[in-house]
């Protein structure tokens, strides 16, 4: 071999080897706003309802894709959500919803966590029923139970909705059970009930899909049971700013209007895998995105 051709062998190699970093590990570049290498891992908890496992999504989205954090989401009962983050074990959450639904356990823990504020204001939980039901408040449920068959149908036990639901039943003297279920087994009851144009009463909360699908009303709460209008807050583990700034910084900003979660929570009932709910939406709303970035 002549020494003029190793030396341009020489000289295609570091060229190579210069292209080359740029790329990730697998050749291919890496996506815009996006590191090559994970920075770390973060952690996040959030109960399964409709309206979390969109809003989790999107936060768990956007650390990965712009911010280059392997991110974990974990979901649990609102008790074990509230602890974890407490305790350490989870970094944030952006599920929060005060000051009446998840009271109880921010009188717990909340001298061990930092609340970063609202995220989405205007939300609202109650005692819901299909527009064509013909009662109107909570107070009448007792004189049309049997329509009802004595039951309420409820969501994940632990829930602040279950709670609120069973004092709703003990301070309104109610004849009737309240049905442990799944926001999902939920959605379900009430999607055949309709359909059928039975009568059925379901704990319910606003921003949900559901409310974009059928006719639906809040059952009137004059004893103020289930409170005024809701927020829903993130709360982090206490430390995390000054250990991950940058994931401190988005869970801060993080702030959007109950049209924006609705958006995400139509496309995931209509099929889609939460995942891909989310990341669409981000793609759709670049401006907001960037806003939380800064």
């Amino acid at each position: 071999m002549s020494k003029k051709f190793r030396i341009l062998t020489a000289v295609l190699s570091i060229l190579l080897l210069v292209s080359l970093a740029g790329c990730t590990g697998n050749g291919e570049e890496a996506p815009e706003g996006q590191s090559a290498e994970p920075k770390g891992q973060v952690e996040l908890g959030y109960v399964e309802w409709d309206s979390e496992i969109a809003s989790t999504h999107v936060v768990q989205a956007i650390l990965e894709d712009k911010l280059g954090y392997e991110t974990k989401i974990t979901p649990v009962d609102a008790g074990v959500m509230f602890q974890g983050v407490a305790e350490g074990s989870f970094d944030g959450m952006v599920a929060a919803w005060l000051p009446g639904t998840h009271k109880s356990y921010m009188e717990e823990v909340g001298d061990k966590v930092e609340d970063l504020g609202p995220n989405l204001k205007g939300a609202k939980i109650g005692l819901v029923v299909p527009e064509y039901v013909t009662i109107n408040s909570i107070e009448e449920l007792n004189g049309v139970k049997d329509k009802f068959e004595g039951r309420i149908v409820g969501i994940e036990p632990g829930a602040g909705i279950m709670q609120a639901t069973e004092q709703a039943i003990t301070d309104y003297a109610l004849e009737m059970e309240l049905q442990d279920s799944s926001s999902a087994a939920m959605a379900a009851s009430l999607e055949k009930a309709v359909s059928n144009e039975d009568w059925i009463v379901v704990t319910g909360w606003t921003p949900h899909w559901k409310f974009a699908k059928w006719d639906l009303k809040y059952l009137d709460d004059p004893k103020g049971i289930y409170g005024g209008e809701e927020e829903i807050h993130t709360l982090v583990r206490q430390g995390l700013k000054d250990d991950m700034p940058e994931v401190y910084n988005l869970l801060d900003k993080f702030n959007w209007e109950p049209a924006d979660m609705e958006a995400v929570m139509v496309k995931i009932q209509g099929g889609m895998e939460p995942a891909d709910a989310a990341r669409e939406w981000i793609e759709e709303n670049p401006d907001k995105v960037s806003a939380w970035l800064e």
